[in-house]
């Protein structure tokens, strides 16, 4: 299956390799708080740009490991580039994740799905 998605306006469209997990996820972190996005992870592989914008909005805060991306137009948070951090934590050194705003996927409506909480808060 294909997931796909765009930020308002369209200027950032996507697609995703794969299906829509069960469950999406909430952070709890000063960030992800204020910023209000229920996500979906997926690999790198999985995501894609489509077509690449031109221009490319980024937000990086302390450790600058996470690239939060938004639409530099209509300001829609898009997606985010991590390490792939366990619930604990903890990260291998080198394994990524793509997190999608789950609010964005064409067709779907992420306020009827289940959600897990990560204590984002307190974890990082």
């Amino acid at each position: 299956m294909t997931i796909k998605g765009s930020c308002h306006c369209g200027a950032v469209a996507f697609e995703i390799d794969g299906e829509i997990p069960a469950q999406l996820t909430r952070c709890t972190c000063s960030f992800c708080a204020k910023r209000g996005a229920v996500t979906a992870a997926f690999a790198p592989e999985q995501f894609r740009l489509v077509p690449p914008p031109s221009g490319d909005s980024a937000y990086r805060w302390q450790t600058r490991q996470v690239a939060h991306h938004f639409c530099p137009l209509c300001g829609c948070a898009t997606y985010s580039d991590s390490p792939a951090f366990q619930t604990d934590g903890s990260w291998d050194g080198h394994t990524r994740r793509v997190t999608v705003n789950a609010r964005l996927f064409n067709d779907f409506d992420a306020a009827t799905a289940a959600v897990t909480v990560i204590d984002g808060k307190h974890l990082w």
